[in-house]
């Protein structure tokens, strides 16, 4: 077996180069269902690579996309504290300095796999319904996982996860 192949089988810790490639794409629409835009979630999944590169030291092997997810939500969360601190106003939009282009097509099939009308339902919940929601209907995580991630018992984690998708029925009714 080749040192590629035994970087990427089960129970190896990937090097950071493997978690940009082949999971940036996950991590990203983790992000953009929190974040609820493009360039939000693009600076989300930028700091949170970030972070995986100082992390992937003390990684464990096990649940590499509940890991991911754990770190591109601390980010969001991070971020959205810290907008709460220090509001700030959106400079003017100056034509000459945009760089013409479209998303990338990673990017283009995350933004269009959910309607507008259901993303902007999930925009609508708190940090903390959304924050579950997502983590568990859109990255797949376990309850347990969740749990041990926000450091909240189970129990609350199934609560937050029921209140977001009653909320979520709500506004999209």
């Amino acid at each position: 077996m080749s040192g590629d192949a035994q970087r990427g089988s089960a129970g190896a810790v990937p090097t950071w180069e493997e978690v940009a490639r082949d999971h940036s794409r996950f991590m990203y629409s983790v992000a953009y269902r929190l974040a609820g835009n493009q360039s939000d979630a693009e600076d989300v999944v930028q700091e949170a690579l970030l972070r995986v590169k100082r992390g992937l030291v003390t990684y464990t092997p096990g649940s590499l996309q509940g890991w991911l997810a754990r770190i591109v939500t601390n980010v969001f969360l991070d971020e959205t504290r810290r907008r709460k601190r220090r509001p700030q106003t959106a400079l003017p939009d100056d034509p000459d300095r945009v760089i013409a282009g479209g998303p990338a097509a990673d990017e283009d099939l995350a933004m269009r796999s959910l309607p507008d009308h259901i993303q902007t339902a999930l925009n609508e919940l708190t940090d903390e319904f959304r924050t579950a929601v997502v983590l568990c209907d859109v990255a797949g995580l376990s309850y347990d996982e969740i749990a041990a991630h926000a450091g909240v018992p189970v129990g609350t984690v199934r609560s937050r996860v029921h209140r977001g998708r009653s909320r979520l029925r709500e506004l999209l009714t």
